[in-house]
């Protein structure tokens, strides 16, 4: 039996959601759910969850070069659950799998690791604070972690400084995602700067920036009809920044987080943002919107966010669209576009 077919046993809850991501709706009551009203416990909240049954921690840095050019940088850990509770050796049912990506306006490098979490291989701990696989680590302080990560023909070693507070969506951290209430608990680190070096085929390069750090924990975090997401998150000029998502399904659900400069979180209701596809791309088989136009009109945002390069597919176990946008309209900035549950 080959490597990639036991890993692929090991991952079989994850099998389900390359062809739309439906697998996310499936119900298991051995799981725990979120609650209304969770109290967020700092830094226990920044390690794993293993009674939920899918958990993240995500990346997405908007950087530039010295000569301007833009580049996008993304690094995530997925822990999903085969049963209940945790174990130490291969006894554990916690997988983890971990993606990175380095994008710039004519290449897209992506990677994959995959992993069982009771070896020590992966992990997830908040004090002191560490997030890895394998050699890919988020690792030192919430507050300012150095982000590794390398692949076959790039790498980067990036150092992240908090400039602001943590934000929690939705109901302090209770973010729903359908109208009949599935839900997660959901905060965000959208304040870190950045510096520090990309190595890609024509060299090092070294770049300063923005980044942005999702973390989300659920056992169902979508409806049973709801095949796939389309998220953003954008940083305006003006300090500012937007957190939105709509959950394609029977009917559209919206959600989102308007985020004042000084961190204030404005939740915004189901139907409070539009997302509209404007423009497609052929990429991986299949047609994927890359330019977006995003309104929040009781906020006067009115922008259209376009793809730094529109090949950005992420090849992976789970296949999916990830890659970093720019801002124009009624604000600029720059951003990420996530796009799942887009099949051939």
């Amino acid at each position: 039996m080959n490597v990639r077919f036991v890993f692929l046993l090991l991952l079989w809850p994850l099998a389900g959601w390359a062809q739309g991501f439906a697998g996310l709706g499936a119900s298991d009551p051995s799981f725990a759910r979120p609650q209304r009203g969770y109290e967020f416990q700092f830094p226990r909240d920044h390690g794993a969850h293993p009674d939920y049954r899918i958990e993240w921690w995500y990346v997405t840095a908007n950087l530039t070069g010295p000569d301007g050019t833009a580049y996008g940088v993304q690094w995530t850990l997925f822990r999903t659950a085969l049963g209940t509770g945790d174990a130490v050796g291969w006894a554990t049912p916690q997988v983890w799998m971990g993606h990175a990506a380095l994008t710039t306006p004519d290449a897209h490098h992506v990677e994959e690791r995959l992993a069982r979490g009771g070896i020590g291989q992966a992990g997830a701990q908040g004090n002191p604070y560490a997030v890895w696989i394998d050699e890919w680590e988020m690792a030192g302080s919430f507050d300012a972690p150095r982000l590794r990560a390398s692949g076959v023909d790039f790498a980067y070693d990036l150092a992240l400084s908090a400039k602001g507070p943590i934000v929690r969506h939705g109901d302090n951290g209770y973010s729903v995602k359908s109208a009949v209430g599935q839900a997660s608990h959901y905060y965000s680190q959208p304040f870190y700067e950045v510096a520090g070096r990309l190595m890609l085929p024509m060299g090092e390069v070294a770049v300063t920036g923005q980044a942005w750090l999702d973390r989300e924990w659920s056992s169902q975090p979508l409806a049973a009809d709801q095949s796939g997401w389309d998220w953003v998150s954008l940083s305006f000029d003006d300090g500012s920044k937007l957190m939105g998502f709509q959950l394609r399904g029977a009917e559209v659900f919206t959600s989102a987080t308007l985020i004042r400069p000084d961190g204030q979180a404005i939740p915004l209701a189901n139907g409070d943002l539009s997302l509209q596809p404007l423009e497609l791309a052929h990429v991986a088989d299949r047609n994927v919107p890359v330019t977006w136009s995003v309104r929040v009109p009781d906020h006067g945002i009115d922008v259209s966010i376009v793809a730094l390069n529109a090949d950005a597919w992420m090849g992976t176990s789970v296949p999916y669209w990830e890659g970093p946008v720019q801002v124009r309209g009624s604000h600029s900035g720059v951003g990420y576009l996530e796009m799942t549950g887009y099949t051939p």
